[in-house]
């Protein structure tokens, strides 16, 4: 008679959950693997279709491509600070509302969702228009004397991507914000720390996961941005996912865009571990 220990039993009862998660997983991970995996490797396959790497060449030594890739991080970097300057107040307006006003104003935020990007983008185009609403306030109250250039250029368009992007900014804020234990707060009130001191060393340490949530999904969604650039720049701001789209569109050089956009993953998953590190070495250093 063989005797089984309590050890034995965990690890076998440990073995039969493992083998269960990989069974239940395996449909999911090959359904990922044809979704996101096939596309790249094909992806990859047209950037060297004649077996040459001279797109990537082209890319990279041209001063108009690095232009543009350029031009894309810095519209990406000023949208995601804009997005946390815009966001972080609105998180913790929300956070510290009564259960009714929390959910209106959670309503508020998610309605972007619920907008097609291109209606939302031509609403922008109506509203800063040199005869759009903005101007024609400022005109009429006698604040400008001439309308704003708030369309086809870079400062169009990052107002209609913070205004698409900032929920993706609010919604992690909040949600570190919720943990925050009230009684760390009313500690500090009672003992005399002003409004600074309490943000600074309660709020900031304890939201920082949260920010660098939602500093990742700003930057890495500001980066692939196409309509909005395209129709808010005019032509006059040009991002590298609109350089791709050319390429393809008017001189179906197909291999060069595949170059391109292996390129940009590439680029959005260093700037992706930049941001992470980065964060993550400021929380360690946060006191």
């Amino acid at each position: 008679m063989t005797t089984i220990w309590p050890g034995d039993r965990v690890e076998r009862a440990r073995r039969r959950a493992v083998a269960s998660a990989v069974g239940l997983s395996t449909p999911a991970l090959f359904f990922l693997l044809a979704l996101f995996a096939v596309p790249l490797a094909r992806l990859f396959w047209l950037s060297i279709d004649d077996g040459s790497f001279a797109p990537y060449g082209k890319a990279l030594t041209g001063e108009l491509y690095l232009s543009v890739l350029l031009d894309t991080f810095e519209i990406a970097a000023l949208v995601t600070a804009a997005a946390l300057l815009l966001g972080y107040p609105v998180a913790y307006f929300l956070a510290t509302r009564p259960p009714r006003w929390r959910v209106m104003g959670l309503a508020f935020v998610m309605l972007p969702f619920w907008t097609s990007i291109l209606v939302r983008t031509y609403a922008w185009m109506v509203l800063l228009g040199r005869n759009g609403v903005f101007n024609r306030l400022l005109l009429d109250s006698g604040v400008i004397d001439a309308p704003l250039p708030l369309l086809n250029n870079r400062t169009g368009v990052v107002i209609g991507m913070v205004h698409v992007l900032l929920p993706y900014m609010v919604l992690p804020i909040f949600n570190a914000l919720r943990k925050v234990d009230p009684n760390l707060v009313h500690a500090a009130e009672g003992l005399g720390a002003p409004f600074h001191a309490i943000f600074r060393r309660i709020y900031v340490p304890l939201t920082i996961h949260g920010v660098v949530a939602g500093v990742t999904l700003v930057f890495v969604l500001s980066l692939g941005f196409f309509i909005t650039p395209a129709l808010l720049g005019g032509g006059h701001v040009v991002m590298i996912a609109n350089l791709i789209e050319q390429q393809v569109r008017e001189f179906l050089n197909w291999a060069f865009a595949g170059a391109l956009s292996v390129l940009l993953l590439g680029a959005t998953l260093a700037a992706f571990v930049l941001v992470q590190r980065t964060l993550r070495l400021r929380i360690g250093g946060a006191p």
